[in-house]
């Protein structure tokens, strides 16, 4: 049976803080690197004010300074993000509306690489992103049928 996106998020390790015994991610050794969750990266998201939008290096930092350490780990907050989007995309798909969920698309970039990865695609993403700064929402075009 296939584990949910939900599942995943409830059931991830609380975050913490290792020491690197040598570089990683072009963060050097002895620096102490701050591995988040999907609870942290959901609350972060939270507390961006609609309409607003950052970048995922500067999450990262953000939650290094809060937390103390020097980095915030590249490859976990990619996964836990990545979690985050899309147990708020399964909760949209059960009926929920998308101001009840993370708003994971104030830190996805539309063009970004975790967008094409994400169930909903970049579109939902640039939907939401323009409904929350107050303008009218651009529809993709539609793929042309293949020719008979």
């Amino acid at each position: 049976m296939t584990t949910s996106w939900g599942e995943k998020y409830r059931a991830a390790k609380p975050a913490r803080i290792t020491v690197l015994e040598k570089p990683f991610a072009g963060i050097r050794e002895g620096a102490r690197l701050y591995i988040t969750s999907p609870k942290v990266i959901d609350a972060y998201l939270r507390a961006i004010p609609p309409g607003k939008t950052k970048d995922v290096a500067a999450m990262r930092d953000a939650l290094a300074k809060k937390n103390k350490a020097e980095a915030t780990c590249p490859t976990s907050t990619a996964i836990f993000l990545r979690v985050v989007a899309e147990s708020a995309l399964e909760r949209v798909a059960a009926g929920e509306l998308p101001s009840a969920v993370s708003p994971f698309w104030r830190v996805v970039e539309p063009e970004g690489a975790l967008a094409q990865k994400l169930s909903c695609g970049p579109e939902f993403i640039a939907a939401q992103r323009a409904l929350e700064a107050g303008e009218k929402p651009v529809k993709a075009p539609k793929k042309k049928a293949a020719a008979a």
